[in-house]
């Protein structure tokens, strides 16, 4: 068993979809017993950056295909973003539309973010009155002009009223003048290649973005909350500005810390994302920076094969389909290269984002907590093939790669969800999660 305060061999009592024992040996003449004898077993994946883009384009995605991707990885909870979606979630009503669907076709439980753009600051407080986990923004072009970028004081004045609303404001950290005017310049230049697109992103633009963001933080006591930070000079920034009295939380994905900017050029589309994969040197940055993340999310962002191809890189949809490779990834990567504790893991994948996001009896494997599990065996080394992903468009940088540990099964509320062999089990239906008061 792996908690975050360490590893255990124990038995764990579950009842009405909690846990309520965990002892050496647990007797029941009751009990339905199931054996996990040579396996570990980590909670629920906790995934708190999804796009799985229902309602309106679901031909990208969809809620079925996306949630149970994620249970196949171990996962038992995402936060969907209020963007890809059509419409995007910035109001009651498309908060509410989308929450219908959800309802209707998750296989795992799910929260809603819902957007900051200068076009709705009028509606976070409906937002939040509708149950939004928190408010998502960005400061550099969201490549949705349905979803504008914040510009500097809709970014402060969204904060102060997230702060006095009490939710957080996640924010895509990349500066727009300097991403904007590189892109510009090399497009104009006639340079397409993925070189040229990496040039137009560099760590700098995350730099001046994560500071501008932090600073907003410290001023108006807003819960700031840095998505998918690629490199570990952005990590570094950001956890200085927290011993300063910023109340910020970190996040990194699988992806910044599996591939470089070498494995873009040579897998191409499947692996293009903003911010972009980073230089090795970076990466190694990264790693080391691992003990002030809060969290890893995966940052699923698919678009059906026909976004994915062009001569013109800038022109490829941005997006990696990840979902169902998190906490493998995770796994191979932090034992091959890195000696990561497994207990350092299931902190990033489900103790951090539930104490951050005040999901109350979750992500933990303790008495009086929700009995989310992945089954995972450690010593299997597999290699992802395309009949293994779930997803609609089976497309993903990870596939053919080959991992050590292997999620064969995953329980929400004490009941299995998936198994290998079969699949996610057709009763397989989440709940919506709000934030604790």
């Amino acid at each position: 068993m792996v908690r975050s305060s360490g590893v255990i061999v124990s038995d764990i009592g579950v009842l009405n979809g909690k846990i309520v024992e965990i002892s050496s040996k647990i007797r029941s003449s009751t009990a339905t017993e199931l054996d996990a004898r040579g396996l570990h077993l980590f909670p629920g994946v906790i995934d708190v950056h999804v796009h799985f883009n229902e309602p309106g384009h679901a031909d990208w995605e969809g809620i079925s295909t996306g949630s149970r991707a994620l249970a196949a990885g171990g996962g038992t909870l995402f936060f969907d973003m209020p963007l890809n979606s059509s419409p995007v979630t910035v109001d009651q009503a498309s908060f509410e539309a989308k929450l219908e669907l959800m309802r209707q076709k998750s296989a795992t439980d799910f929260a809603l973010w819902g957007g900051l753009t200068p076009q709705n600051l009028d509606n976070l407080e409906e937002l939040a009155g509708c149950g939004a986990i928190g408010f998502k923004a960005f400061m550099s072009n969201s490549g949705l002009p349905e979803f504008d970028h914040v510009d500097d004081l809709t970014l402060l004045q969204g904060m102060r009223t997230a702060a006095r609303l009490g939710l957080p404001v996640a924010v895509h950290a990349e500066s727009d003048p300097l991403t904007s005017a590189l892109s510009a310049r090399a497009r104009a230049e006639g340079k397409a290649s993925v070189r040229a697109y990496l040039e137009s992103r560099p760590v700098l633009a995350e730099l001046e973005a994560v500071s501008r963001a932090c600073l907003f933080a410290l001023e108006t006591g807003c819960k700031l909350h840095l998505v998918h930070l690629s490199s570990g000079r952005a990590v570094a920034l950001a956890a200085e500005y927290r011993r300063l009295g910023a109340n910020v939380s970190l996040e990194t994905c699988p992806h910044y810390l599996t591939f470089t900017d070498e494995d873009l050029e040579r897998l191409g589309a499947s692996l293009k994302c903003a911010p972009p994969v980073r230089p090795l040197a970076e990466q190694e940055l990264l790693w080391v920076g691992l003990e002030h993340l809060d969290m890893v999310g995966s940052d699923h962002s698919p678009a059906p094969p026909d976004m994915k191809v062009s001569s013109d890189f800038f022109a490829i949809w941005g997006g990696i389909s990840g979902v169902q490779s998190t906490l493998e990834s995770l796994l191979t990567e932090g034992h091959h290269a890195r000696g990561v504790p497994l207990e350092r893991i299931a902190h990033l994948l489900a103790t951090g984002p539930a104490r951050r996001f005040n999901l109350q009896g979750r992500g933990q494997l303790e008495p009086g907590f929700q009995a989310d599990f992945a089954l995972v065996d450690l010593g299997r080394e597999w290699t992802l093939e395309r009949a293994d992903l779930l997803y609609r468009h089976k497309q993903s940088p990870y596939l053919g790669r080959t991992f050590r540990g292997k999620v064969v099964r995953t329980l929400a509320r004490g009941r299995t969800i998936y198994q290998e062999g079969v699949g996610v089990l057709e009763d397989a239906r989440g709940e919506w999660v709000q934030r604790s008061s």
